[in-house]
């Protein structure tokens, strides 16, 4: 096994990516996508086999003076190369079967390389880097659509750069204190740089007031294009956030519970389906950065379930977004109000869309059930700001996000599927589509009834499995739990359905205000600068012309000014020494 690991452990996964973009865009359409498939699909086997064994720094060098690692194997950083490269693998496939322009999938494989990138940096410096790559290669794949795309695109850009600034401003603070970039000298980011690392990170995990962007930029470029950016930017930054702040704290907790309340909300005051999706990426971060944050009240249970639910999230956010795209793609349309009782007609995308709303809501038999009863069962331990029953404020903010979650995707489903008579006739998904999406769903399924292999994937498996009496998911309460979220789903929606519409028009997110303020803030800036220099400009040349005609004809210009004869000439001749004393002095200067 010592040299296929080698040899694997001497390959940088994103190089490969790289070069299979450019293959996408010089072969054939079939060829170019089976290229990148194969690309791939080498990265999750190469993350699968450097698991026996092949930990470590790998490519260690120096760079500009600084130590860097450019490929950094170990345990976390192969969970996210398995589960990236596996849903990359989908996604080429549903690529493929909806007709994705060409240009579109090179541009999805530059933006997988650099998140590989991000994932596999051993250093801060290398790390943000591929950051601020994976934010131009994600740019460019909104663009490409075109259309409203395009302005989104530049506010996704400008989000992603400021996050990305402050990341690099916090990067810089720590190794003045710190001295190094390396992971393997630091635990985590220097205190000094804590507040620049959660704000910069915080961006792309869609804080509250820092998420505008998720459900402006998400639902505008090509139904295939969202599937790759639903998983690759927001489960990055969460594993980034773990690498800034390992050892948790209780203000990452609380962020992430009022994230899941807060997404699940607005995404039920949705009617654009990949919108409502959006706001639930928000939601379900929240979970993850929960998870990440009761390491430091919980330990490493609470961080498994963190770094779980990321994996779980990849698989079924991204199978609920090829799901949708697949309605969208064969109706046309993406009012959900204007679609109903598709069931009949997308029968494929109708039971793919069961497992990933069931996996995302927590129902047994699906990882979702397992991931998020860890991060909750980790919140049951907190008992501080105790309410109802004794539990504490951060269980019932994840309880109410489960609630939420539940009543947004029995919404979704019944408006697309259920709703009213069947209006459309659509075909139902083509045969890659429907490749992609099993490939997502069968994860779904299979690590939810075969748990103990999602959890043999994660960090600290030997303490997590040695400690039965910690996990068991299914366990009497957990199901009790769940039927318990499951009905107030139901009872939920139905009964609030009609307060829902009426609110969906009368509640807008920080968009509403955000968005113009920084139009009318930057044109307001563009403006006064403008002015500005053209009222220094006008006043400089007025000073200037002056002086020219002062110099040509001071009689003439001193007559104007009614002073008299003597004094004119007198005046005159002053000019006259001064001006020849100049230039006398500018030439003696030159000589010297």
């Amino acid at each position: 096994m010592s040299v296929p690991t080698g040899l694997l452990a001497s390959i940088p996964p994103y190089v490969l990516i790289a070069f299979a973009a450019l293959a996408v865009l010089a072969l054939p359409r079939r060829s170019g996508h089976a290229v990148a498939a194969l690309a791939t699909a080498f990265t999750f086997a190469q993350a699968v086999l450097l698991g026996d064994g092949g930990t470590g720094a790998h490519l260690a060098t120096q760079f500009l003076g600084f130590d860097v690692v450019f490929f950094n194997v170990d345990q976390f950083s192969l969970l996210m190369g398995v589960v990236v490269g596996f849903l990359a693998t989908a996604a080429v496939l549903y690529a493929y079967g909806s007709e994705a322009p060409t240009w579109m999938t090179a541009f999805a494989m530059l933006y997988v390389a650099t998140t590989l990138g991000t994932i596999y940096a051993g250093d801060w410096l290398t790390l943000v880097f591929f950051w601020e790559l994976t934010a131009v290669t994600s740019t460019l794949l909104v663009w490409q659509h075109g259309g409203e795309a395009v302005r989104a695109g530049y506010r996704y850009a400008l989000f992603h750069g400021t996050g990305g600034t402050i990341l690099l401003a916090a990067v810089v603070v720590h190794f003045a204190n710190a001295g190094t970039f390396l992971f393997s000298e630091t635990t985590g980011i220097d205190p000094a740089a804590t507040l620049l690392a959660a704000v910069g990170i915080g961006v792309n995990c869609g804080f509250v007031f820092l998420h505008s962007w998720l459900p402006d930029t998400y639902p505008r470029p090509h139904v295939a294009a969202s599937v790759f950016l639903s998983v690759f930017t927001t489960k990055t930054a969460a594993y980034v956030m773990y690498r800034a702040f390992p050892e948790g704290g209780m203000w990452l907790a609380y962020l992430g519970g009022f994230m899941a309340v807060y997404g699940a909300f607005f995404a039920l005051l949705q009617y654009d389906p990949r919108r409502l999706l959006s706001y639930h990426i928000q939601a379900q971060l929240g979970y993850m950065l929960a998870g990440f944050g009761l390491a430091t009240y919980v330990g490493e249970f609470a961080v498994v379930g963190g770094f779980a639910h990321l994996f779980n999230n990849v698989l079924y956010k991204s199978l609920l977004f090829m799901a949708v795209g697949v309605v969208i793609y064969r109706t046309g349309v993406e009012d959900i109000r204007d679609m109903g009782g598709l069931w009949r007609v997308m029968p494929v995308t109708f039971l793919v869309y069961l497992v990933g709303a069931a996996s995302i809501t927590a129902v047994p038999g699906f990882n979702g059930f397992i991931s998020k009863g860890m991060v909750i069962d980790s919140a049951h331990e907190v008992h501080n700001f105790e309410l109802l029953f004794g539990e504490g404020l951060l269980w019932w903010l994840l309880i109410l996000g489960g609630v939420g979650t539940f009543m947004s995707f029995i919404k979704l489903g019944y408006y697309v599927f259920f709703h009213g008579s069947a209006t459309l006739s659509p075909d139902d998904a083509t045969p890659f589509q429907t490749g992609g999406m099993v490939l997502a769903a069968g994860a779904c399924v299979f690590f939810g009834v075969f748990y103990t292999q999602l959890i043999e994937v994660m960090p600290f498996t030997d303490l997590i499995l040695s400690k039965e009496v910690y996990f068991k998911p299914y366990s009497q309460s957990h199901l009790t739990e769940s039927a318990a979220l499951l009905v107030a789903g139901f009872v939920g929606f139905f009964s609030l359905k009609r307060p829902l519409g009426w609110l969906a028009h009368r509640m807008p997110d920080v968009d509403a205000v955000l968005f113009p303020a920084a139009f009318y803030l930057g044109r307001g800036s563009v403006w006064g600068v403008t002015e500005l220099w053209a009222a220094v400009d006008r006043a400089t040349m007025a000073v200037a012309g002056a002086a020219m005609r002062t110099a040509s004809d001071p009689r003439e210009v001193l007559s104007r000014a009614g002073v008299d004869v003597e004094i004119r000439a007198g005046i005159g001749r002053s000019v006259l020494f001064l001006t020849l004393a100049a230039g006398i002095a500018l030439f003696a200067f030159l000589l010297a």
